[in-house]
């Protein structure tokens, strides 16, 4: 069977002295997103924001959602109307008059739970030169699922070198 070489590393006695490793910096910042009800909020550029206030040229940047009745998308930004198809879809899937043992916060709470439970919370994206490496029709996206208003908060943890 063939060797393969999945990557190019200096081999290296006791005797060899290892070179230094480059830091790594890590840089964190919360967003505060406000929300108008159901609804898909585009925040690629707060993020990338962050990104050029990190100072990282290479390295990974992790986004949390902190909250359990609202999601993150990297989704099509170019034609709305997917967005839009997305949304109606969900309000298919996830009827609000269906009777959930769970309404304590109204009828939009347990389907908003449902909807995070099945979406994502949280996205790591490259970084290279500086920037996010998303593709050229993807953005970033909270998803709101809640039918009220809300100030929605989003970790963004930037590492690299």
């Amino acid at each position: 069977m063939p060797l393969i070489i999945l990557a190019n590393f200096p081999l290296s006695s006791p005797h060899t002295p290892h070179p230094t490793p480059h830091p790594m910096t890590h840089y964190q910042q919360i967003l505060r997103i406000p929300t108008t009800g159901k609804s898909l909020s585009k925040i690629t550029a707060k993020v990338q924001s962050v990104v050029a206030d990190a100072h990282v040229q290479t390295g990974l940047c992790t986004l949390f959602l902190r909250h359990t009745s609202a999601s993150l998308l990297i989704q099509e930004n170019a034609d709305p109307d997917v967005l839009r198809d997305l949304e109606n879809f969900f309000a298919k899937l996830f009827p609000e008059w269906e009777n959930y043992i769970h309404s304590t916060e109204g009828p939009d709470d347990m389907p908003a739970h449902i909807r995070t439970a099945l979406t994502s919370t949280s996205e790591q994206i490259p970084i290279a030169h500086g920037r996010l490496l998303l593709g050229t029709w993807q953005g970033i996206y909270l998803w709101e699922h809640r039918q009220h208003n809300h100030t929605r908060e989003v970790v963004v943890h930037v590492m690299g070198d």
